[in-house]
């Protein structure tokens, strides 16, 4: 991704009124049509802010499994605390659709084939308030706080809510790209099931090459975010169906459009696929870290950006006059959710 530019998002911050924002509005809305993602700057999300919180969850993953379990919340589905390695499962190994689609690709962007659920843990902390009153309660279950960590509340909070505030920048501009209102986006997401979702993978155990940590998958929210990772190993597919293998700058973060935006959009964005392999760049980083007595657990600081679970999805504005709105009918976000992780068998699984 050396050549995809990266939105630095300072200009609007500092006066989104100005007429000559308008070309940049149009980038943003252009870029996550072609290609699915994008590089933004925001200055209020640090490198430091990141690393800050890729040195706790590195300590979190790396202490004992019995430990972890500890914060599992299987009853709610994992939509909050601890999900351990080997439980969530690739969309490419249950899809029988998709797995016609990726027979039918170039044998240089197929994905990789896992071997099974994806051997990663996961974290569940939800972002910002949720609705006092929701039909699906299981999408906003309170939150689970592991013990020894008590910085854990105001470091996954802060770090969350900066990555919120991004993806809020980006959705209005993107808004006004689309040519729609600068708050259709934006006034759906308020108290939606945001989650920081931060993954472990622990690559002491799991670092040969095309180890497949997360399978091919689309996100199911509305936009992902990451921060930049320690270890290289994401993979995006461009909306031609390029394999590219993702590269953040240093101070820069990654945005990934979800189903809901597609729905929103009648397919104009649609749903980014991706995945996280262990590559040649990633043996080498690994390597590094091994010199200099680092971690080597590898941890992604996602966040996914949610459609409120009780606000309906259907295209917005021109583009419910779009041919292809018919195929995505009205309906309840968070039925759309938990629609779609049945499909899996993993009802609650991390929405991805």
């Amino acid at each position: 991704m050396e050549n995809f530019p990266v939105i630095d998002l300072a200009a609007y911050l500092q006066d989104p009124s100005k007429p000559e924002l308008q070309k940049l509005c149009s980038e943003v809305s252009r870029i996550l049509k072609e290609t699915g993602a994008l590089l933004i700057k925001d200055p209020r999300c640090s490198a430091e802010d990141n690393d800050r919180f890729l040195d706790m969850m590195e300590k979190y993953f790396e202490q004992p499994p019995e430990f972890k379990r500890l914060q599992e919340r299987p009853h709610l589905h994992y939509q909050v605390g601890a999900t351990p390695e080997g439980v969530e499962v690739p969309r490419s190994l249950v899809d029988e659709e998709m797995q016609k689609k990726l027979k039918a690709m170039p044998l240089h962007n197929r994905p990789t084939t896992p071997r099974g659920p994806d051997p990663k843990w996961r974290y569940m902390w939800r972002i910002g308030p949720r609705p006092s009153y929701t039909r699906f309660k299981e999408l906003n279950a309170e939150p689970v706080i592991p013990d020894g960590f008590p910085e854990w509340k105001e470091t996954m909070d802060s770090w969350g809510s900066k990555m919120i505030s991004a993806i809020e920048v980006v959705a209005e501009m993107a808004a006004i790209g689309f040519g729609l209102p600068k708050d259709a986006f934006t006034s759906l997401m308020k108290q939606g099931p945001h989650l920081l979702s931060p993954t472990g993978s622990d690559l002491r155990r799991h670092g040969e090459e095309r180890t497949v940590f997360a399978g091919y998958h689309y996100d199911l929210n509305f936009l992902t975010i990451h921060g930049r990772s320690r270890f290289p190993g994401l993979s995006i597919w461009l909306r031609n169906g390029e394999k590219v293998e993702v590269k953040v700058p240093v101070g820069c973060l990654l945005i990934q459009t979800g189903k809901e935006i597609e729905w929103l959009t009648a397919g104009e964005c649609i749903a980014g696929m991706h995945e996280v392999v262990v590559t040649r760049r990633t043996l080498e980083a690994i390597r590094l870290a091994s010199e200099q007595n680092r971690s080597l657990w590898r941890v992604s600081s996602t966040l996914f950006a949610h459609i409120a679970s009780d606000a309906v999805l259907k295209p917005l504005g021109h583009f419910a006059d779009s041919p292809l709105a018919s195929n995505y009918p009205p309906m309840f976000a968070g039925e759309y959710v938990e629609k779609e992780l049945a499909v899996i068998n993993l009802k609650g699984s991390a929405p991805s």
